[in-house]
């Protein structure tokens, strides 16, 4: 596969553990030195993004991710990239929200794979 196809996968990848709800295998695509910019917040360090999205994840009764990689360009062990978010939330409550985001991207090879570096997340529609 190209380093393209593999960063799309990457992106893949993350809407399924998400969808899943499986912490161990979302915290592992990042990188061990990541940050993490959601809303506002940031989170340092793969252990803390991991607490972050366990923490927020514990607050939705459902979650439904969807994602599509729409750039992404390659120099060597770094890319950067740029993707579009449609997610469908129910809180404990039984509120819905569903909201329409962007992910500013910078990406790292390590250990032969790829991962995220950077995460910055845009909402576009709450």
């Amino acid at each position: 596969m190209t380093d393209e196809a593999l960063i799309r996968a990457l992106n893949d990848a993350y809407a399924d553990a998400v969808n899943r709800r499986d912490a161990d295998a979302w915290g592992a695509l990042w990188a061990s030195d990541a940050v993490w910019i959601l809303m506002g917040w940031e989170f340092r360090g793969r252990p803390a993004i991991v607490q972050a999205w366990n923490e927020a994840m514990a607050g939705f009764a459902f979650v439904g991710f969807f994602c599509q990689t729409g750039w992404v360009e390659v120099q060597g062990d770094m890319a950067q990239g740029r993707v579009w978010t449609h997610e469908v939330l129910e809180r404990r409550d039984g509120s819905v929200s569903t909201p329409l985001g962007r992910y500013d991207d910078d990406y790292v090879r390590t250990d032969g794979r790829w991962r995220f570096h950077r995460r910055v997340f845009h909402v576009r529609r709450p």
